[in-house]
C-alpha cells in the first residue's frame, strides 16, 4: 500500500512543466524507470473543458514522441503566421480565380431571331449532289427514287469496307441507310 501511495504521489511532485500552449493547455514530462528501462512519459493538463482538439499540432507531435523536443513560445508563433499567411494566400487565389472565370465566361447573347446554319453546305460534305430544299433530299437520291434505282443501290451498299486499297478516296465511304 505505502508503494502505490508513494507512485501516486511521484506523479503530483516530479512531474516538469514543459510548456503551455495558445488555449492556456499545460505539458508535463516526468521519467520513470521501470524494470531497468528508464522511459519518458509525456501528458497535457487542459485548461477547462478536455478538448483534444484544442491541442496544435506541434504539441500532438511531441505527446506521441514523434518530436525530442517541445515546441518553443518563438516556434510557435512563427507556425501561427505562417498559418495565416497560407490563409490569405488561399483566400486571394480563390478570388482570383473567380475573378478569371467571370471574365472567360460568354456574354450571353440577346433572345432574337438568330440565323439558322447553313444546312445545305454541311449536308454535300456527306453526300454527293446537292439539297433539293422543296423536299429535303439530294438530287441524286431523288433521281434514283424516280428511276427506281433506290433499293438497288441500297443493296449494293455494305455496311464492311471492301476493295484493296488502290481506289480509297477519303470521305467516299457512307453507311448502309
Amino acid at each position: 500500500m505505502s508503494k502505490l501511495f508513494s507512485k501516486f504521489l511521484g506523479v503530483f511532485r516530479y512531474r516538469n512543466l514543459v510548456g503551455v500552449d495558445k488555449a492556456g493547455n499545460r505539458y508535463f514530462t516526468r521519467t520513470e524507470k521501470l524494470d531497468g528501462v528508464v522511459k519518458e512519459k509525456r501528458w497535457v493538463i487542459f485548461k477547462g473543458e478536455e478538448d483534444p482538439t484544442s491541442i496544435p499540432v506541434e504539441w500532438i507531435c511531441w505527446l506521441n514522441g514523434q518530436r525530442k523536443k517541445a515546441p518553443t513560445p518563438q516556434e510557435m508563433i512563427e507556425l501561427e503566421a505562417r498559418r495565416e499567411r497560407v490563409k490569405l494566400n488561399a483566400a486571394l487565389l480563390k478570388k482570383e480565380e473567380e475573378m478569371k472565370s467571370t471574365s472567360s465566361r460568354p456574354k450571353p447573347q440577346s433572345i432574337g431571331k438568330v440565323e439558322s446554319p447553313d444546312l445545305e453546305s454541311f449536308i454535300q460534305q456527306f453526300r454527293r449532289g446537292s439539297i433539293d430544299h422543296d423536299k429535303g433530299m439530294a438530287h441524286d437520291d431523288v433521281a434514283d427514287i424516280v428511276d427506281g434505282n433506290k433499293d438497288d443501290k441500297d443493296k449494293e451498299r455494305s455496311s464492311e469496307p471492301t476493295g484493296s486499297g488502290e481506289s480509297f478516296k477519303p470521305g467516299t465511304w457512307q453507311p448502309p441507310m
